[in-house]
């Protein structure tokens, strides 16, 4: 047997950059290179870049688009896997149509996050819609993925949109008016990153509730929601909203490019109840262009769980506070030579 490849831990992604374009030159990686998440000290998702395309730092955090084999291009922040061109489609779509449809005519959108303008994209897609604000710490991302994401540049020169630089709690709290619906859009909750409190009971009650209209829908992503993973964040983060809001739905689905299924979670005060034929007439109706994931009848299944996460949704005890926190574990990356 040949020897081993060696395995280098980097803690920012600008050095796995600067190397491989100073070992291949024209951004080209040999074949023996390999991008790796750590996902947990035992297990580590890794696939093979043709290139690193663009690097970037900014005060939050390293920022890198990848060229992949499988995912098209995919954005790095922090080494962990943000989005891919090949497969965001089905996050974005999960995360912004089930409120927007839910809703009787969303006209405004908060969105906290979002730096990359998917979410925006597809809020903007629907002809009711007034006015899209879409509220991220940092700008140096936006600016990266306003450049070189192209299939949302469209979405970023849209005169909807209000583009905002700040914390994503300040911003509501300063804000007089109230919206239709609030996204969160953000990075997993991890234990030295800047976003676990925008997942806290208090946050949801005093922050996000007083900012949505009557008919207002809140919606989450809420993590890792597999069969090894659902008790990291994802019912944790459902009984929270079931503290706060009188109506809450969750709902899953697989998305390749996050080896894992992936947990949204959708609350209101008013009942949150349509049936899968008004969903897909809502859509016919409401959005501009097809979507290629969501119909009616995929929601109604993905908000059906199997009985080992229907079982942890139901019995979860675990309130997420500043003080009694839930993280992601995993964080970083490697590469192979």
């Amino acid at each position: 047997m040949g020897e081993a490849p060696e395995v280098f831990y980097i803690n920012g992604f600008s050095k796995f950059g600067h190397e491989t374009q100073q070992n291949n030159g024209n951004h080209q990686n040999h074949d023996s290179t390999w991008y790796e998440e750590v996902i947990d000290d035992d297990l580590k998702w890794s696939f093979k870049p043709n290139s690193v395309l663009h690097e970037a730092i900014s005060e939050y955090q390293d920022i890198a688009l990848l060229d992949t084999k499988r995912f098209g291009k995919a954005l790095v922040l922090d080494g962990e896997m943000q989005s891919a061109e090949n497969d965001e489609f089905i996050y974005h779509e999960c995360l912004m149509h089930p409120p927007l449809l839910f809703h009787p005519n969303p006209k405004t959108v908060f969105i906290m996050g979002g730096g990359e303008g998917s979410a925006a994209r597809e809020a903007l897609r629907h002809k009711s819609m007034d006015r899209v604000v879409m509220c991220d710490i940092d700008k140096v991302v936006v600016d990266f993925c306003r450049e070189y994401l192209t299939a949302n540049r469209e979405a970023f020169s849209n005169k909807k949109l209000d583009l905002v630089f700040n914390d994503a709690k300040a911003e509501l709290e300063k804000r007089k008016e109230k919206f239709d619906i609030i996204v969160g859009d953000l990075a997993d909750p991890l234990e030295d990153g800047p976003c676990y409190q925008l997942y806290t009971k208090s946050f949801y009650e005093k922050v996000v509730k007083p900012k949505l209209n009557e008919n207002g829908i809140f919606v989450t992503r809420a993590g890792p929601a597999g069969i090894f993973t659902h008790k990291e964040v994802f019912t944790s983060i459902y009984n929270t909203i079931k503290h706060v809001f009188k109506y809450v739905i969750a709902y899953t689905t697989h998305v390749p490019s996050f080896a894992d299924t992936w947990g949204w979670v959708m609350a209101s005060d008013q009942p949150l109840s349509i049936s899968a034929e008004v969903m897909d007439k809502r859509i016919n109706a409401r959005i501009d262009g097809d979507l290629l994931y969501l119909n009616g009848a995929w929601f109604k299944s993905s908000t059906i769980m199997n009985k080992t996460v229907s079982h942890s949704l139901q019995n979860e005890t675990h309130v997420y506070t500043e003080e009694n926190a839930r993280f992601v574990p995993g964080h970083g990356m490697a590469y192979r030579i």
